[in-house]
């Protein structure tokens, strides 16, 4: 299996590329559950906390695909370091507003902006794969081993957060969030050899355009994903410390991450005989269905034992996705185009942190597992009953970029005026 990941890496670059983009998401699964641990130990409520995590990631929905899309045109360096260092300042801001005292309504403030500073080291990532790697069956295998790497984040980064905020200080989790933000995001935007170069063409489709039919499919799976992920970081915290054993949060979450981390490797050397459209499907099916399994938990091992397994689901949903959408949008919109997923996914948590904070305070934790259960169910019926489209889509476009290559002998994917035609149905 690693032989094949191995492969990956004798491209020039890859290496440098995807190991300074895996310290530079670290925050990712760091600053909700930081914000929660910092605000909730100096509260004492997880309505609150739920709150402030909730506007940030909503702020992050909204403002993600916009610099995503100045990311493709102007460059990945060029936006994301001042994105980069615009962000540390103001969550700096945010633990001296929590820890002074500051009035609630103030750091709803505060968080509504530094939410909005996020660029998506994840599709730049991406991005790089796509711009390095011609070959489809390897791009599949870089997605897998980002997919993993990702994993590797969520596994990580929230004990590390956890064990910071309430062993060190509340505030010490999102502060080392944000020197690994600042740290691994500079080191990535200076691998200027892999850097996919700005996209300009005057033949762009609207956000409008790109916002439709397949891929409104995936954000709303994503948005239920979102909504289920979101609450489990919440509800989690809450449950071990229902517990007596909050400071095993992290771990706890780790192991869903771990389930995702194994199927994702896995994934990525399997020959699969489904269409993308028909693997992101079956992917969605399992995570309705393995998510159940939450709401037998009694004790944090029991919980510890069937989110391992509710997580394995994870990896195959966000690597057939990012298949499904690499396929459907025009290349000069790919950075905006994963982002829109990312976004999805985003809103989702947005919910998902804000009801399942007021769950836990009105019903409890164990109660409040209703709530990313039933949100992985209905995700596995929004595919299912989108199955159809989802692989006459994929199989169009690709029997399109095809037809207009075997004609013109464009570059990958065709000139650009084609790839609009692709996508406008």
């Amino acid at each position: 299996m690693f032989k094949k990941y191995g492969e990956l890496f004798k491209i020039p670059g890859s290496a440098a590329f995807s190991s300074t983009g895996l310290i530079a998401r670290m925050p990712i699964s760091m600053i909700t559950i930081s914000l929660v641990l910092l605000v909730s130990q100096t509260t004492g409520s997880y309505g609150i906390a739920g709150i402030v995590s909730a506007v940030a990631t909503f702020s992050t929905a909204v403002a993600m695909p916009q610099i995503a899309k100045y990311v493709d045109r102007k460059g990945q360096a060029r936006i994301a370091r001042p994105v980069i260092l615009f962000a540390v300042v103001i969550w700096v801001l945010a633990i001296i507003a929590v820890s002074s005292g500051w009035p609630h309504w103030t750091w709803i403030v505060i968080a509504l902006i530094g939410g909005g500073a996020a660029p998506s080291i994840g599709a730049m990532v991406r991005a790089r794969w796509m711009h390095v790697l011609p070959d489809k069956s390897l791009q599949q295998r870089a997605f897998s081993w980002e997919s993993s790497l990702d994993e590797i984040v969520f596994m990580t980064g929230p004990p590390l957060a956890t064990i910071l905020a309430t062993s060190v200080a509340p505030y010490a989790g999102l502060l080392a969030a944000l020197i690994l933000l600042l740290f691994g995001g500079f080191l990535f935007t200076a691998q200027r050899s892999s850097e996919p170069p700005p996209q300009v063409t005057e033949h762009r489709v609207s956000t409008l355009a790109l916002l439709k039919g397949s891929i409104l499919v995936v954000g709303a799976v994503f948005i239920c994903g979102g909504i289920g992920f979101g609450s489990i970081e919440v509800i989690v915290v809450a449950f071990a410390d229902e517990q007596g054993h909050k400071s095993l949060a992290g771990l706890v979450l780790a192991a869903y991450a771990f389930g995702s981390l194994l199927a994702g490797l896995t994934f990525g050397v399997m020959k699969w005989k489904r269409s993308v459209g028909g693997q992101f499907v079956a992917a969605a099916v399992l995570f309705g269905v393995l998510a159940q399994g939450l709401l037998l938990a009694s004790n944090l091992w029991m919980l510890t034992v069937l989110i391992f397994i509710a997580g394995v689901a994870i990896a195959p949903v966000l690597i057939s996705a990012t298949m499904l959408i690499e396929r459907l949008v025009p290349p000069y919109a790919l950075t905006e185009g994963l982002t829109w997923a990312t976004t999805a996914l985003v809103a989702g948590v947005t919910i998902g942190a804000a009801v399942g904070g007021q769950l836990i305070d009105s019903y409890g934790a164990r109660t409040a597992f209703l709530l990313p259960t039933c949100a992985a169910l209905v995700a596995a019926i929004i595919a299912v009953v989108a199955s159809p489209r989802l692989r006459f889509s994929a199989v169009q476009k690709t029997s399109q970029r095809m037809h207009a290559s075997a004609i013109d002998s464009p570059a990958p994917g065709g000139t650009p005026a084609e790839r609009v035609d692709e996508n406008v149905e």
